[in-house]
């Protein structure tokens, strides 16, 4: 096990726990995967002291912070550690590896602990992701699975998963569909820092040895961008295309989009956002359809006048790689449909052709 009082922000293994002390606030926009947060100052502590650091003196600060952190560090072991034993090792942290993680990682050491603390804090590993993330794009094979929208990319690539093929879905990591309809209702997408870690973390699990399956995504997916490194490897990358039949792809995104079909204020403002690309008479047009319910016509409007456009014009300019693999055609995208698609997709790339 490590001694060292401080270890680099890549050294993260080994550790029975690791602690964010930093604001609720703070670990909220992101932190280390798996770590707990214990903050040694609310949300509304760290205001007041740095207010005082500011507007009073950085002394005052200092004294009014240390009694909070103390107070704080004190209900973080009666609620949260009395239990550890005398071998439990934490690694601590905190925004720059400062004083706020070192007046914790002082007291565990003064009980027994062997608690380390991470040089730099979060900053130091925001900077090994972003640098890492780059490092691991350029190690791995990727296929990008292509097509319209409504192809059931985001299912296919689960299923390929599901049958012992190697994914990364950039859209579950994002909590979005990755369209203007695509955002997941009660289901909020992670800050951006947030998202970056959840994509690095899956790099570091997937293995460099074998293909690694994504799905074509433009830079954002919703609100999120998805890393540079990573965008530029997939768009060098070989592609493999499905090809839909209309009504499968009406009929999927019918079962995909169930709660679209019962929440017209959720559905209604988010048309709206093509008026620019459609024009008013076709969005009121829109409207009438969803009022009426008439939602396979919608649906296949919706695909025919603007989604299969912008993904032939997107496709033409971002997604250029080598097909290797004839077209993956299918008319059922039924979950049996979508299985069959993947089983010869991992039959094809296993094959070699």
């Amino acid at each position: 096990m490590k001694n060292n009082w401080l270890v680099p922000a890549n050294a993260l293994a080994g550790y029975d726990t690791i602690i964010d002390v930093r604001t609720p606030a703070e670990f909220a926009l992101d932190h280390i995967p798996g770590a707990v947060n214990f903050p040694v100052l609310s949300n509304e502590e760290r205001v007041r002291v740095g207010t005082i650091y500011k507007q009073v003196s950085p002394f005052e600060a200092k004294k009014i912070g240390a009694a909070l952190i103390s107070q704080n560090i004190a209900r973080h072991l009666q609620e949260h550690l009395l239990d550890k034993p005398k071998d439990w090792c934490p690694l601590i942290y905190c925004w720059r590896g400062g004083q706020r993680s070192g007046a914790m990682q002082v007291i565990f050491r003064q009980i027994g602990w062997n608690a380390d603390r991470i040089e730099g804090g979060y900053k130091a590993f925001r900077n090994h992701v972003m640098d890492n993330t780059g490092e691991l794009a350029k190690r791995f094979r990727m296929l990008i699975i292509c097509g319209a929208t409504g192809s059931a990319k985001t299912r296919i690539l689960q299923q390929i998963e599901a049958q012992g093929g190697q994914i990364l879905d950039l859209e579950t990591l994002a909590s979005h569909k990755g369209s203007v309809l695509g955002n997941l209702p009660d289901e909020p997408q992670p800050s951006q820092k947030g998202f970056e870690t959840r994509v690095w973390k899956r790099l570091t699990e997937l293995d460099p040895t074998r293909p690694v399956f994504v799905e074509a995504e433009s830079r954002k997916v919703g609100n999120l961008h998805v890393p540079e490194p990573v965008i530029e490897a997939m768009r060098a990358s070989p592609c493999l295309d499905v090809s839909a039949s209309m009504d499968a792809r009406v009929d999927f995104l019918l079962r995909d989009y169930p709660y679209a079909q019962q929440d017209n204020a959720w559905l209604l403002p988010r048309l709206w956002k093509l008026k620019e690309r459609q024009g008013t008479s076709v969005i009121e047009h829109w409207q009438e359809l969803v009022e009426q319910a008439q939602w396979r016509t919608l649906v296949q409007e919706l695909l025919e006048l603007h989604y299969d456009p912008l993904y032939r014009q997107s496709q033409g300019l971002n997604y250029t790689g080598k097909r290797h693999w004839p077209t993956f055609e299918t008319s059922d995208l039924s979950d049996a449909g979508i299985a069959e698609v993947a089983g010869r997709m991992l039959q094809a790339v296993n094959a070699g052709r």
